[in-house]
């Protein structure tokens, strides 16, 4: 297997509702990427996707990307994998040039959330014959685990408001961020109730974007840029479908799992990542991550927010452009917002929002109620050699 560095990278604002087409979108951000990495042709490109089949109608979407710029004869492949579709699309770009059949493959996503009401087909992550029937989504799931955490643990509700006011505070100068408005612990505290104990600023938001990045074997990566990112692992693992299959919801099993993985393949363990972008679709998702990854103890996740550990200053700066929950979770290019924020960190171009001298980043992604979950870790290339 070769190494695969990331040599491009292109996206676009986040927007409750964008006035482009799906196929504008998409092809608008690979033709970014392509342009950040100076090239004119791809080998491979595998579109992310999650609900246009049924929001607008349309499918067979990495041929139409394909077609809409004109790179026609290309391996064109669609992927999915529920909320971790970005993700997904990652990892088949990066098998496809670790494994030689591409030279350069471009990993894109994108999502029109807007189009139609979105939260009934996004249950559909979840198992049609034993959940959804009792009224079960990925809001109610995830509001289950949440009230599970807090009973077991025996924490009140306000120990997870420091992971929206992180990312709302990071969002703030992010320009292709949805929100642009810091918040406190108490506006979070006092928000709408969504599906107790879930309050609004616990839930990520329906948006759409698209983004993308390329990928080139390592050994051809400084004859293109010199801002390239290792790939030092890619990883994904499964749990049971349904959440209460599982002998312990609270143990992410797949996230851990995953992430055990990816630190092996590396050849580091958690204690060696600068910064970490989380799926923090819910908070008590995020916090379950932190402890599945072995970045706090099980019960005690919640701490690192608490205690301001997941700030841009703080010893695990996570969501540092904004995260999910405030640059905005348009599902099929979700992972790929991230890859795209880990190398503008990595590389020194993230702006207002750098952290001091990053060197190794993680990304993991959540499929569904964390039945799949995906890990990439990623290097400054002058660190991986």
């Amino acid at each position: 297997m070769r190494q695969v560095s990331i040599v491009g990278i292109g996206q676009i604002p986040v927007e409750k509702e964008s006035s482009l087409s799906l196929r504008q979108m998409g092809a608008g951000v690979v033709r970014l990427a392509m342009e950040d990495a100076g090239i004119e042709q791809v080998d491979a490109l595998f579109a992310g996707n999650m609900l246009a089949d049924e929001l607008q109608g349309q499918k067979h979407i990495a041929t139409l990307i394909a077609s809409e710029l004109g790179l026609v004869g290309v391996e064109a492949l669609q992927v999915r994998a529920a909320t971790a579709t970005g993700a997904a699309s990652l990892r088949m770009a990066y098998f496809a040039v670790a494994s030689g059949q591409a030279d350069l493959a471009v990993a894109m996503g994108v999502e029109k959330m807007s189009s139609a009401p979105a939260t009934g087909v996004l249950a559909k992550a979840l198992d049609a014959e034993r959940e959804i029937p009792t009224g079960a989504t990925l809001i109610s799931q995830n509001a289950h685990l949440m009230q599970m955490y807090m009973d077991r643990y025996g924490v009140d509700y306000s120990v997870f408001a420091n992971f929206a006011v992180n990312a709302h505070r990071n969002a703030c100068t992010n320009p292709l961020a949805l929100f642009h408005k810091e918040v406190t612990p108490d506006v979070v505290l006092k928000s709408r109730l969504i599906n107790p104990p879930l309050r609004l600023f616990d839930c990520s938001p329906i948006c759409d974007g698209a983004a993308a990045v390329v990928l080139a074997p390592t050994d051809q990566a400084r004859a293109l840029t010199d801002h390239s990112v290792r790939v030092l692992a890619s990883s994904v693992a499964t749990d049971w479908l349904v959440v209460d299959d599982r002998p312990d919801p609270l143990a992410l099993e797949a996230g851990r799992r995953s992430a055990q993985v990816a630190y092996r393949r590396a050849g580091i363990g958690p204690e060696a990542i600068d910064f970490f972008e989380v799926h923090d679709a819910f908070s008590i998702m995020a916090c379950l991550i932190l402890e599945a990854c072995g970045f706090a103890q099980r019960g005690e996740g919640w701490r690192l927010a608490a205690e301001g550990a997941i700030f841009r200053e703080g010893a695990l700066p996570i969501s540092t452009m904004g995260g999910l929950k405030a640059r905005g979770h348009p599902i099929g290019a979700t992972a790929l917002y991230q890859t795209c924020e880990i190398v503008q960190q990595l590389t020194g171009r993230a702006g207002a929002n750098q952290l001091p001298d990053p060197r190794i980043a993680m990304l993991q992604s959540v499929g569904g109620a964390a039945a799949t979950v995906l890990t990439h870790i990623f290097a400054r290339d002058d660190e991986a050699r």
